[in-house]
């Protein structure tokens, strides 16, 4: 299954992006041409049209994307959906094996594991947010806070833990900017709860972990996914948690609705 996945994202990341985006507009199922709409997020153009949509849109299995099992779970979305994104697949194998390498705990380990889920999956914007109400009905409250409020603590220097502001920042967001008062509320918030110090461990571990001659396989964490990690037997999507349809998102991101 991982093997199916590489070559999927190996594919995309090498068709020219005329032809990517013409893959990602229309496939052939059963014999019909299928459309794919993009997300209306940031293609206004798009949806700003009089009228019913015509044609075939797709709906269920992607056939351009790798098959999950019937009752998936959270190895089976690192295989066959995080994997797609190369970079961000190996940056949270890499933070995870950090936090691993030093002998941190579990928890440690398994919130470096799934810090960036979101970005790689669902959603870049707010995604410490994303993250933890995704994976919260499945991990022990304090890994929840820490991918959630990994996001905020990044933007600020904190000498206790031998972390200083990215000069990368600097350099991608500018340097006059200046984090928006919900991230600084979220920082000072986070530095009086008893979990703060593996939040803290998040972000250590997150910056540092983009070497991109370094491969980690995922079957390193498999057991860390089966023990600390409640998959539901239903399989992820299926057990009617508050997140399931995240993960139903997962599993389809381009249905047409």
């Amino acid at each position: 299954m991982l093997r199916q996945a590489r070559t999927a994202a190996a594919q995309l990341r090498t068709t020219a992006p005329r032809e990517k985006a013409a893959q990602l507009e229309t496939l052939m199922l059963e014999g019909h041409t299928v459309q794919v709409q993009p997300p209306w997020l940031g293609n206004v153009t798009t949806y700003n049209q009089r009228g019913l949509p015509s044609g075939r849109f797709l709906m269920g299995d992607d056939p351009r994307l790798p098959s999950m099992p019937d009752k998936p779970r959270l190895y089976d979305f690192y295989a066959q959906r995080v994997a797609l994104n190369h970079t961000g697949f190996q940056h949270m194998l890499q933070s995870a094996a950090l936090a691993q390498d030093k002998g941190l705990a579990d928890n440690v380990v398994l919130a470096c594991l799934l810090h960036d889920i979101s970005v790689t999956s669902l959603i870049r914007t707010d995604h410490g947010y994303w993250g933890a109400q995704l994976i919260e009905p499945y991990v022990d409250a304090e890994v929840t806070q820490a991918v959630r409020y990994h996001q905020a603590l990044r933007y600020f220097a904190e000498p206790e833990f031998d972390y200083d502001y990215p000069a990368f920042y600097g350099e991608v967001f500018g340097e006059s900017y200046e984090p928006a008062p919900y991230l600084v509320e979220a920082r000072d918030f986070a530095r009086t709860q008893p979990w703060y110090g593996l939040a803290m461990q998040v972000v250590v571990n997150d910056f540092y972990a983009f070497d991109p001659n370094r491969v980690i396989e995922l079957e390193r964490f498999e057991l860390l996914m089966r023990t600390a990690f409640r998959n539901p037997p239903e399989g992820l999507g299926f057990d009617k948690s508050p997140s399931s349809h995240m993960w139903r998102t997962i599993i389809w991101p381009n249905n047409f609705l």
